[in-house]
């Protein structure tokens, strides 16, 4: 009997479908609470490459939900903790950690060596940045959020809708995990539909979750979905993400944080500004402005309102924690 006996039994997999898995690179992008969920389930399939890139180191904090970790690994980089907990579960694995933080041109570079890939991240510039990649690419990405007791998972791109035909904009504020709080269920729950929409697209499975939309509300036990096949893409894909090697010296380059948040300037011609120095701000039409914050939240309303009331282009940088 061997390892994959229970699934390639499934008519829908087989032999044929297992050297499918077998032949596939996943690239996982963050090995936080979602990927830990996501990563063992799909090494345990049998895809035969996992790329996981995260910029973290394990806390004690997130053991509550990241499981795939062990008080041992406090300290460790999850990238590299999470490669040496999947190889010792599936040895025919290949995991390829990286510590790093993703940016738009190291996600392109990641993206084109994938055939699918997993958002796991929990920085919302990242999201629309390997959106924004992977339909230009047309790459399958499998995408979720969650807080508290609930969440969604999605497939866009790949030849369906991009993340931004749903989510064209973002909401005025948005709580974290760290601020609001979450259950690890809700979480594990959120990172199985992920893994299971990402095997489901693997071996071509119909229906396809690409163009699906799952919501979870364990609060009140509620489970809906809804297909958007045919959702418009937005007429324009701003703010734009952009890289830090991306900033050029015309650029204008505002540092949303204060110094106690963020010391050093993301680069040494940034300008801090308060909200309120922004909204009084008239850069011209002919300069790039290029907001920055760590997660994208307050660096995308700032490029918004600006590029709502002026002509200037705008970009935004997640310079992170």
């Amino acid at each position: 009997m061997t390892r994959y006996d229970r699934q390639t039994r499934l008519p829908e997999i087989g032999a044929e479908g297992q050297a499918r898995l077998r032949a596939s690179r996943v690239l996982v992008v963050g090995a936080g609470g979602l990927g830990s969920t996501v990563l063992p389930l799909l090494a345990g399939a049998g895809v035969g490459t996992l790329r996981v890139i995260d910029p973290d180191e394990v806390e004690e904090s997130n053991l509550h939900r990241q499981i795939l970790y062990r008080m041992s690994d406090l300290g460790r980089a999850k990238a590299e903790a999470a490669a040496e907990a999947l190889t010792a579960l599936n040895r025919e694995c290949h995991v390829a950690p990286l510590v790093a933080s993703l940016d738009p041109v190291l996600a392109a570079r990641e993206i084109a060596q994938a055939d699918l890939v997993v958002d796991g991240a929990d920085t919302i510039a990242v999201t629309y940045a390997l959106s924004d990649l992977c339909h230009a690419a047309r790459i399958p990405l499998i995408s979720a959020s969650v807080l508290a007791r609930s969440g969604y998972a999605g497939g866009f791109c790949g030849g369906a809708p991009s993340y931004r035909s749903i989510f064209p904009d973002l909401p005025e504020t948005m709580p974290s995990c760290a601020g609001g709080g979450v259950m690890g269920p809700a979480v594990a729950t959120l990172g199985a539909l992920q893994a299971q929409m990402a095997l489901a697209v693997l071996l071509g499975h119909e229906p396809s979750p690409l163009g699906l939309l799952l919501s979870v509300d364990l609060q009140s036990w509620r489970l809906s979905s809804f297909r958007f096949d045919t959702a418009p893409e937005p007429d324009t894909a701003a703010p734009r993400i952009v890289a830090r090697g991306e900033i050029g010296p015309d650029d204008i380059v505002i540092e949303l944080r204060d110094p106690r948040e963020a010391p050093d300037l993301p680069v040494p011609h940034a300008q801090r500004m308060s909200p309120e120095d922004v909204a009084r701000f008239e850069p011209g039409p002919d300069r790039r402005v290029v907001f920055v914050c760590a997660t994208g939240l307050r660096a995308w309303r700032a490029a918004r309102r600006l590029a709502a009331r002026t002509s200037t282009p705008v970009a935004i940088l997640a310079a992170g924690r």
